[in-house]
């Protein structure tokens, strides 16, 4: 993979392919890799035991993070009437009905989560195509088609994100920035993977979690193991007192 260049090779070599590293040393070493001029993020692949083909092997839910993503989450807001009033003043970033649709259909784009009232949807509906892949269509099964937009955009903005599996039964989460210490980071990490191991199906066969990948935005990825799940943040404290 040439394309990537010298300084992605010199990351690179920095990474053993073969090992799954403790969760708090990927941690570590995602933030050593992290070397680009901006903040980037960091995000975590875990591809699933599950066969996502049947409706009841996917996983699909809302989490808030320990300590939020570090950023400011922008959020755009389908409403109308007094809940206009209600999604401005708990800190929506735009709101509007058939003129924000517009706007989306032209291209505007500078939102990472859109909120709905149910009323709204007949309008938002036609929007799936481009809401959809990029996974910001609102969903009343995660709370964002909603009456309580107050809520669900204070919520939002506090560091509640979902998840879900794609197509190919992998879970992709971001958990923060490079530039939060490891600890705030392994926080998010163990949230989400307690998480993901309580929504297990019930009807999950085999392996549950096949393998674990953390990276950030520009970093190359390094594996995790699997099998420390319990208590990776007080393992990691103990460690670094140890040191």
């Amino acid at each position: 993979m040439s394309h990537h260049g010298k300084r992605y090779s010199e990351l690179r070599a920095k990474v053993d392919r073969e090992r799954e590293y403790e969760p708090a040393e990927a941690v570590a070493l995602v933030r050593e890799l992290a070397s680009s001029k901006f903040d980037e993020s960091v995000e975590v692949h875990f591809r699933m035991g599950l066969n996502v083909r049947h409706a009841d092997e996917q996983l699909r839910g809302t989490i808030a993070l320990p300590n939020g993503l570090g950023k400011d989450v922008k959020i755009a807001v389908f409403a109308q009437g007094p809940k206009v009033a209600e999604a401005e003043a708990a800190g929506a970033d735009v709101v509007g009905g058939e003129d924000l649709a517009k706007r989306i259909e032209e291209g505007f784009d500078d939102f990472d989560l859109a909120i709905a009232t149910p009323d709204m949807m007949s309008i938002v509906g036609r929007l799936g195509r481009i809401l959809g892949p990029s996974g910001k269509m609102p969903n009343p099964k995660v709370g964002t088609v909603t009456m309580d937009v107050a809520k669900a955009v204070e919520e939002s903005k506090a560091g509640k994100v979902e998840y879900r599996t794609d197509r190919t039964a992998i879970v992709h989460m971001v958990i923060g920035k490079a530039s939060f210490d490891d600890r705030k980071l392994l926080e998010n990490y163990a949230a989400v993977l307690d998480e993901l191991i309580r929504a297990k199906p019930s009807v999950a066969k085999g392996r549950y979690l096949r393998s674990i990948t953390i990276a950030s935005t520009m970093g190359p990825g390094v594996k995790v193991d699997t099998s420390k799940t319990r208590d990776i943040v007080e393992e990691a404290s103990a460690a670094t007192i140890a040191a």
